[in-house]
């Protein structure tokens, strides 16, 4: 059942996705309530990336509506955590460089950042607990390192709602828990609307609220708990979970 409309922040209605105006899914009908964590799942190829970019206006939609309501009579700021950062290492940028970048959206293009928007990207760091990482330069971070400088920078945009691609591919257990255990204390402080891809469901269902699952060109969403259910995975993956 979606969730009423006074309730969400992100309504998609009978959204088809792709690219080149062909469509990977069609008859999207999704809503995301203010303030939830979503865990985004589905295989490789499913359209996961793509239903997040759509979302970032980074694509349009094929076809459709994408209804965001108002946060306080505006509309509400998004922030991004692509899967890796793609900064080629020649760039010789410091961490907190990168963090800075979160406030180019507000501030806009050309135009001198001032002191409270550097001000405000320090408390993104620490927020991020990443304060300790500002002066090193972001090309020699290891993984987790530069996953909490990249949640730094989205942060600095002052988003109200959180969007993350894999945040924890490639990372260690203890580099995911870490990433995990700031992005519930992120939620849970911030009152940020978080919708996280994530192929890892033991992670998932410890952190997340709702499940959407992208699945054969369907979309599934509901609770944690009745997704990622046992029998609701064996269906799924058509195998028996030990």
């Amino acid at each position: 059942m979606n969730t009423p409309a006074a309730d969400a922040l992100l309504q998609l209605d009978d959204v088809a996705i792709g690219y080149d105006r062909r469509a990977l899914i069609t008859g999207i009908h999704v809503s995301l309530p203010r303030c939830s964590f979503t865990g985004l799942l589905g295989a490789n190829g499913s359209g996961k990336s793509t239903l997040i970019k759509t979302i970032l206006g980074i694509i349009p939609p094929v076809s459709g509506r994408l209804i965001f309501n108002l946060v306080n009579g505006r509309p509400p700021v998004l922030g991004y955590v692509p899967q890796r950062e793609a900064l080629d290492s020649i760039f010789l940028l410091s961490s907190f460089e990168v963090a800075l970048m979160g406030v180019c959206g507000r501030v806009g293009a050309a135009r001198l950042i001032n002191k409270a928007e550097r001000a405000w990207t320090e408390q993104c760091l620490a927020a991020a607990e990443a304060a300790d990482l500002r002066r090193k330069r972001f090309s020699q971070l290891s993984g987790g390192q530069k996953q909490r400088v990249l949640i730094a920078r989205a942060l600095a945009a002052k988003p109200d709602f959180l969007l993350l691609d894999e945040p924890t591919s490639g990372l260690d257990v203890a580099g995911t828990q870490a990433i995990i255990d700031l992005l519930e204390k992120l939620h849970r402080e911030h009152r940020l609307t978080i919708l996280m891809v994530n192929h890892d469901l033991a992670t998932v269902r410890r952190s997340v609220q709702r499940i959407i699952w992208l699945h054969h060109g369907q979309v599934l969403q509901g609770p944690v708990q009745e997704l990622l259910s046992r029998q609701k995975i064996e269906e799924m993956f058509e195998l028996e979970v030990s």
